[in-house]
């Protein structure tokens, strides 16, 4: 009886199944070399038992390309809460800015809210002045025309809007951005509780 034709999705099937098991198994290789030139099979090659292509199995999985291994324990750095603590308790010290942020103002005047936000700008002002020396990342005005060459520190500079092709970038500062140079966040005591961004104020 004559074997139906294979449809072409079939025979894809086929061909990638046929390539990774002619990787697997040399002996079905030089069957197939032997096919393509013409030559036949003997009796035991085609004898059920022994023909290596009737089963239909599952193409083995293809090799993955080694992956490097994950850095070990020590060398990854657990990023510590306690300098964001005493930055937002020298912040709510000297601006009271977590006053400020949990203050419901829906029922203020914008005139008491612009008064209110002055005080906790020059506070917050005042504050990183003090700890942090902060510089522009780029030096140039906002406005201004620039070239971004190749090889760009893509932390440092972002680009925006219509990004195509690739580096040298010609485009228009909006916003300089800002890196921190220098940190002077005073040493914690070990009694000190970092979490408390104010005390409790209890008037006797």
């Amino acid at each position: 009886m004559t074997e139906p034709k294979i449809s072409f999705a079939g025979r894809v099937s086929l061909a990638f199944g046929s390539f990774f098991a002619i990787l697997g198994n040399a002996e079905l290789a030089a069957d197939v070399r032997r096919l393509r030139n013409g030559e036949t099979f003997a009796a035991a090659a085609v004898a059920p038992a022994a023909a290596p292509v009737a089963p239909v199995a599952p193409a083995p999985a293809p090799v993955a390309a080694p992956v490097a291994p994950a850095p070990a324990a020590s060398t990854i750095e657990e990023a510590s809460p306690q300098s964001a603590l005493q930055l937002l308790g020298l912040l709510q010290r000297n601006a009271r800015f977590v006053d400020f942020v949990e203050e419901d103002i829906a029922g203020y005047a914008d005139a008491d809210i612009g008064a209110a936000a002055r005080l906790v700008h020059e506070g917050c002002r005042a504050t990183l002045r003090e700890h942090f020396t902060i510089r522009p990342v780029r030096t140039e005005a906002e406005g201004s025309r620039v070239t971004i060459a190749e090889g760009f520190d893509a932390t440092a500079i972002r680009l925006t809007g219509n990004v195509v092709g690739a580096a040298p970038f010609n485009g228009t500062i909006s916003h300089r951005g800002w890196r921190v140079e220098d940190v002077k966040l005073p040493k914690l005591v070990k009694s000190h509780d970092a979490k408390v961004l104010a005390p409790a104020e209890v008037e006797l």
